[in-house]
């Protein structure tokens, strides 16, 4: 069971600054949150294996070719601002 004092060291590690109200109800679902990760824990699991998928996925990855690259105009072609064939922007350190 988690405790109202765990829950205001959780909100003071969040930099949350919760009402009493506020306090109270996180409580009391988190309580209620844990109880069903506690319910959950209770399955036999024992003969599933922690990498197992209920679904057939698999990756779909295109071969890696090497293809022309765009033509510099193209590529700048919608540039608010360039310069020497370049994207330009403005500075952001000093």
């Amino acid at each position: 069971m988690i405790t109202r004092t765990d829950v205001e060291k959780v909100a003071n590690l969040a930099r949350l600054k919760l009402s009493d109200s506020e306090l109270d109800r996180m409580t009391a679902d988190l309580d209620g949150i844990l109880d069903h990760i506690a319910a959950l824990s209770e399955l036999p699991t024992d003969h599933i294996s922690p990498t197992s998928q209920v679904l057939d996925l698999r990756n779909v990855l295109r071969n890696d070719e090497v293809r022309p690259s765009l033509p510099i105009e193209a590529v700048l072609a919608n540039a608010p601002d360039r310069e020497n064939g370049s994207f330009r922007v403005r500075a952001v350190l000093e």
